[in-house]
């Protein structure tokens, strides 16, 4: 008995051992087979759309030692190609991948290389310009790996085997008294019987290989909870069927539920039909877009298809609050389109003007009249782009270099520069300042001092006064400038440091000046992190306070 035992052991020893290693050779292969390709199809999916997102520019940057990445025209031209040169490489347009890409949208193939025992995936995608984005990858064919491992191989069974004739030989002489005495029902009490001590150890290290895999998933479960809880995006998880399967804390405030969202079908939480909509398409693989307005703000919202193992898992809601960006945007219009009008007004009497000199239709003794139309307007569009120069540059927020400045001599020279127009308009400036130091801009104060006593002029009564005056106060510098004019109604007091802004566009003219003054007194302000405060009343007057 003893004899057929050790045979046995070693024979079947061995016969495990060798079919072990060849199925778990071949297993092992195909599933990182399959992973392999599934990451290629994944990879092919990212790269698809940043190409679509930035276009050629995405290939500058594109550096991948795994894959190799082709881009085709829909006639078969390379037109590029992360590892050859794409002028040398030949036609690809009988090319499997590729010609299936073009049928249907996606194209797959391997094709083998026996001379060099590895396997090629590719996987190719239509972009919406008509081009083809092809990704691949090598693999060892599962010959060339089996081929590779025989010597370990031989190694492992050379010193198994001799182990196993050690091991079988003594097991075979105490078998039958541990096989007597063994405790099926306790396998860890008492004395154990040698060959079954693998088999428990291996249920043991089993089972704490469970429990540390069961802790690292809710450790990963916690951190993913952490970081989309801290996010200031919103984000919604749901599965194929459409039900929550995650919400963020903004998800929860943006569409205004608790807790129990989780378990609830979304379209409960959100009847909104442009995002039922949205999500459906997501669930067939289309990628969408949509912006909304939610609770006083305006937010867009990127709904995705997740994806396992090839099938729709389910769909991620991802919602931004671009609240900012749209004013921003909408800013940026509405400033282009005031630009435009304001250039457009000054050229168009320039070349009126200009065209009936040059036609002669003009008298002799109104020559001089026309002459100086055209100047006035040619100095208007001077001081206009030169506002919107100093505005650009503000708001580019450059830092350039300060320099301390006496705020006073500022003042001296602004109220000697407008002496003249001020004479002009039959009204009267009062100085009242104080020697104030600061370190700042001297053209930007120049500009702050400039457009604020410009505009008190400009909008004063005949035999008006304007009031100018610095003074130190409690370590900070105020410069308070105030007029007797007409006076601003409540309703535009907030207004009126917008660019372009003017309470009575109708008499635009007449007042003069280029609309963006008080606009270039906010930003300069700002940028030596400044206070502004408006006091004013209908024919009273008005009084801006600027402290430093």
């Amino acid at each position: 008995m003893t004899k057929k035992i050790f045979k046995s052991i070693v024979i079947t020893s061995m016969v495990v051992l060798i079919a072990s290693i060849f199925i778990a050779n071949s297993f092992l292969y195909d599933f990182f087979n399959k992973a392999q390709v599934s990451r290629l199809k994944e990879e092919l999916s990212i790269v698809a759309n940043n190409v679509e997102k930035f276009g050629d520019e995405y290939f500058d940057n594109f550096d991948s030692t795994m894959f190799r990445l082709t881009l085709i025209a829909n006639d078969g031209v390379v037109l590029y190609d992360s590892q050859t040169d794409a002028t040398l490489m030949e036609n690809h347009l009988d090319r499997e991948e590729v010609v299936e890409a073009i049928d249907t949208g996606n194209g797959s193939s391997a094709r083998h290389s026996e001379t060099l025992g590895r396997k090629t995936y590719y996987e190719a995608k239509l972009l919406k310009n008509g081009n083809v984005i092809r990704i691949s990858v090598d693999q060892i064919t599962l010959g060339a790996l089996i081929f590779g491992m025989l010597s370990p191989v031989f190694s492992i069974i050379l010193v198994a085997l001799i182990l196993a004739f050690i091991l079988a030989n003594k097991m075979s002489e105490s078998i039958v008294k541990p096989l007597n005495e063994l405790d099926v029902e306790n396998l860890l009490e008492g004395e154990t019987y040698d060959e079954l001590s693998p088999m428990v150890n291996k249920i043991i290290k089993q089972q704490d290989k469970i429990t540390r895999q069961m802790q690292e998933l809710n450790q990963k479960a916690d951190e993913f909870e952490q970081i989309t809880e801290s996010m200031s995006e919103g984000l919604v998880l749901l599965n194929k069927e459409g039900v929550v399967i995650s919400i963020n804390d903004a998800a929860k405030k943006l569409f205004n539920v608790g807790d129990d969202a989780v378990g609830s079908d979304f379209l409960i939480i959100d009847r909104n039909l442009e995002m039922n909509n949205a999500i459906q398409k997501a669930l067939k693989g289309k990628h969408s877009e949509l912006r909304e307005k939610r609770n006083g703000n305006e937010y867009q919202f990127i709904i995705n298809r997740i994806e396992s193992e090839g099938k729709t898992a389910g769909v991620v809601i991802l919602s931004f609050d671009i609240t900012g960006k749209a004013f921003a945007e909408r800013s940026r219009r509405e400033f282009t389109a005031n630009v435009s009008h304001e250039l457009k007004t000054p050229l168009q009497s320039i070349i009126g003007s200009a065209e009936l000199l040059e036609n002669g239709l003009v008298k002799q003794e109104d020559i001089k009249k026309f002459v100086g139309n055209i100047k006035d307007e040619a100095s208007r569009l001077v001081s206009l782009i030169n506002d919107i120069i100093d505005l650009s540059q503000l708001d580019e927020n450059i830092e350039l270099e300060k320099e301390m400045i006496m705020l006073n001599q500022v003042v001296e020279e602004v109220v000697e520069d407008l002496s003249m127009f001020a004479k002009q308009k039959e009204v009267e400036i009062e100085v009242d300042s104080e020697p104030c130091e600061m370190k700042g801009i001297r053209r930007y104060l120049y500009e702050i001092v400039y457009n604020l006593c410009d505009n008190a002029i400009r909008y004063s009564e005949k035999g008006g006064r304007v009031t100018v005056k610095l003074k130190n106060k409690n370590g900070n510098i105020v410069l308070v400038v105030s007029d007797e004019g007409i006076g601003i109604s409540p309703e535009h007091q907030s207004r009126i440091f917008e660019r372009f802004y003017r309470v009575d566009k109708s008499h635009s003219k007449e007042t003069g000046g280029t609309g963006l003054g008080l606009a270039i007194v906010k930003n300069a302000v700002a940028y030596h992190d400044g206070t502004i405060k408006i006091d004013s009343n209908i024919k009273k007057g008005t009084t801006i306070t600027i402290q430093f």
